[in-house]
């Protein structure tokens, strides 16, 4: 009975560990929803710099040879480089998407704002209300003058 119990309890757990690495990813072609371009550069920016820094740890601790760290320094310096270019394109992109955000805003207000036209009556005075052609009051049509 003990050994079965051992049994039982040794295959569940087998399961336990080894159902999540049998596991099948249910998307693995979306992104999660926070990753944007910016920020994925952002990203890869910042671990081109760990990584130089590494490399200078590594060069001054004698642990890499003097033409390996050229040569190394010289990739992830060029890396950054145009990472660097890349983020600078896409913020001068979005910076001009917020200007044309900014006057499509200007020109609706502006649309908005146009003049209305005077409703008053140029015979008696009458406010009428916005959309009649004569006056509620004297019964003249509204755009004549007097």
């Amino acid at each position: 009975m003990l050994v079965a119990v051992a049994f039982a309890l040794a295959l569940g757990m087998a399961f336990f560990v080894a159902a999540p690495l049998l596991a099948t990813a249910k998307d693995p072609g979306t992104l999660p929803v926070d990753v944007t371009p910016a920020s994925d550069l952002k990203r890869r920016r910042l671990v081109v710099y760990e990584n130089l820094k590494d490399l200078e740890f590594e060069f001054h601790a004698h642990k890499i040879a003097a033409r390996d760290y050229e040569a190394l320094r010289e990739t992830y310096t060029a890396e950054a480089a145009s990472l660097m270019s890349t983020s600078r394109a896409l913020e001068r992109s979005s910076a001009e998407d917020l200007l044309i955000e900014r006057e499509v805003a200007a020109r609706r207000a502006q649309r908005r704002a146009r003049a209305v036209p005077d409703y008053t009556c140029p015979k008696c005075g009458f406010e009428n209300p916005l959309p009649v052609k004569f006056c509620g009051e004297c019964g003249a049509k509204l755009g004549e003058k007097k």
